[in-house]
């Protein structure tokens, strides 16, 4: 049922909130200044940094094995880069595959309080799944994070805080070479599965092979745990998954079209069109397109939204309708639905619980979407605990979800059992 936060807890939630939009707001300024001046303590970005660029061909191994990592720094300091206290960082190149199954390497981070783990049997492991970014490599987590302008980085630092390692992918082509497949499930899930596969056999970190994991993921990242949460029985059967958050999740792109077309956020209707067409390019995007969309396709392949361009963009693609880029909707095709369809959730239930939430009023996620991937999942024998929230859209729907996530994590790494409210 609906869940109203309390007055004392949305007062707190609301200063929360209004912190995260500060950050955000700073970030983008710094990200900006640092772009225009970039002094000697300015970390290169993954275009001009060979770290991300992977060995031709890559070398032989499996998925979630590591190609090379390098010591980093996660901070919460956008000016001085100060490292965030008793936290020790790698950021790792490794192999995953392709929503067709073809090796490919994706960049990450990963994050290891020094303080030694006190709560019985191994360190716990959260893979984390970030939320929409933009297509452009300059706004990969493993940067965003190291340089104090990452949005979800409290959330990283509240899990850090309780003792947990945090492994946060880049996913395909955001960071390392080639387009970001954006909301491409299949590939996002393989990321975030193998992701936690690279921190485990990532020696430095010390974690081992056998410790507890959870996922988690909002928006975006609710489409990529989702979708690992379904694929790991069957794709990374020996990770000790314990448990799942997926928010604000767009379980089913055609209806997320359909809801974004002619909204104030058609632009991220076209970046899935991106990503899709990156990841079968026998969909052939540009033949679809008029002037005005090969305009926009040129623009977008290297937005990040926490720039002036990004923001840029969304302003003067608001309330756009699709047909105002294309000569034929490719959305209306056999192939392209063919595609979509492939890549929607609530086909395979998770056999880990699940904590999924939404907001009532979200002007991005569509409720109804959200809600039918509930009762999917349900009708096939998952274990998941539905939250929805009435006061709340988007950015507050992941604001309420938060506290929420972590403690239902908390308790499924105590070896505490689920309900669930199927």
């Amino acid at each position: 049922m609906p869940v109203t936060p309390s007055i004392t807890v949305r007062r707190v939630l609301r200063a929360v909130l209004a912190l995260c939009v500060a950050i955000v707001m700073v970030a983008t300024a710094l990200q900006a200044t640092a772009t225009a001046t970039a002094g000697p303590r300015a970390t290169a970005p993954p275009a001009d940094d060979p770290f991300y660029k992977p060995p031709t061909p890559l070398p032989d191994g499996k998925p979630g094995d590591v190609i090379r990592s390098r010591p980093s720094v996660f901070t919460l300091d956008p000016i001085g880069k100060t490292p965030y206290p008793g936290v020790k960082s790698w950021q790792v190149l490794y192999r995953s595959e392709t929503v067709q199954g073809e090796p490919v390497a994706v960049s990450g981070t990963v994050l290891v309080p020094e303080k030694a783990w006190t709560g019985g049997g191994e360190r716990p492991l959260v893979s984390y799944a970030v939320g929409t970014r933009g297509l452009g490599d300059a706004c990969a987590p493993s940067r965003t994070l190291a340089q104090g302008l990452d949005y979800e980085e409290l959330f990283i630092a509240d899990a850090l805080r309780r003792g947990w390692a945090v492994a946060v992918t880049d996913m395909e082509g955001l960071g390392t070479p080639g387009q970001h497949t954006y909301e491409v499930g299949g590939s996002q899930g393989k990321a975030v599965l193998n992701m936690a596969r690279a921190a485990q056999r990532l020696l430095d970190a010390g974690l081992g092979g056998g410790g507890p994991v959870a996922l988690w993921g909002y928006s975006q990242g609710g489409t990529s745990a989702g979708w690992a949460a379904q694929l790991a029985r069957s794709y990374a059967p020996e990770l000790r998954l314990k448990g799942v958050f997926a928010g604000g999740v767009p379980a089913d792109l055609r209806a997320v079209a359909a809801s974004l077309d002619g909204s104030p956020f058609v632009a991220l209707m076209f970046m899935a069109a991106v990503g899709y067409d990156t990841a079968y390019p026998e969909l052939d995007l540009d033949k679809y397109l008029n002037d005005r969309g090969r305009e926009l396709l040129a623009k977008a392949q290297d937005m990040c939204l926490a720039s002036f361009d990004g923001a840029s963009t969304l302003i003067t693609t608001a309330f756009r309708k699709i047909s105002d880029y294309t000569t034929t909707n490719p959305l209306d095709t056999p192939q392209w639905q063919r595609r979509l369809d492939e890549n929607k959730l609530g086909a395979t239930a998770p056999d880990v619980p699940v904590l999924q939430t939404q907001a009532v009023f979200d002007e991005i996620i569509p409720f109804k979407q959200a809600h039918t991937l509930h009762k999917a999942w349900c009708a096939k024998g998952a274990n998941v605990t539905w939250r929805s929230y009435t006061v709340a859209e988007h950015v507050t729907g992941m604001i309420w979800s938060e506290p929420e996530a972590m403690r239902f994590l908390a308790d499924r790494f105590a070896g505490k059992s689920a309900d669930g409210d199927c």
